[in-house]
């Protein structure tokens, strides 16, 4: 039996969704490496946002992660949901496992992929690997949205 998320992702692309908004609370580690690893694998187009409801600082393991791929981390900067404004979406995607998720554009279909909070886990090396797994998650997950493989893009 195919998971969840991935069955609601392939309703999703049959949609082609033109603008992905991708949330979490802090904006700070999975919505990032959403964002970054979206505009990656993105066609031509397609424009890729985040934003969070209490907006914090990139985690520098964000960058680290995307880099060891090398995909661009260029303009990643934690956004709030606030300042939004009446940006186009047509997908929103929520990242939150542990928190509650930020709700944004009620109207606007939503995906919900509750991803575990890699900033939790304590002490590194173990943090670094667990922001490689959520990467490596979104690379199996993203490519589904996109209609591409993910390995033949990062």
């Amino acid at each position: 039996m195919e998971p969840t998320w991935l069955e609601e992702a392939r309703k999703a692309a049959a949609r082609k969704p033109r603008s992905l908004l991708f949330l979490c609370v802090q904006n700070s580690a999975r919505s990032q490496l959403a964002e970054a690893l979206a505009r990656h694998l993105a066609p031509a187009g397609v424009s890729v946002s985040s934003a969070g409801s209490q907006p914090a600082t990139v985690r520098p393991q964000v960058l680290e992660v995307l880099s060891e791929r090398g995909v661009s981390t260029s303009g990643l900067h934690s956004k709030s949901v606030d300042d939004l404004g009446d940006k186009v979406v047509d997908l929103v995607v929520t990242l939150c496992a542990e928190e509650v998720c930020p709700v944004f554009l009620k109207n606007v279909p939503h995906l919900h992929w509750a991803l575990p909070d890699p900033a939790r886990v304590q002490g590194e090396p173990a943090r670094l690997d667990a922001f490689r797994q959520v990467r490596d998650e979104l690379l199996v997950r993203l490519p589904v949205l996109f209609s591409v493989k993910g390995e033949d893009h990062v």
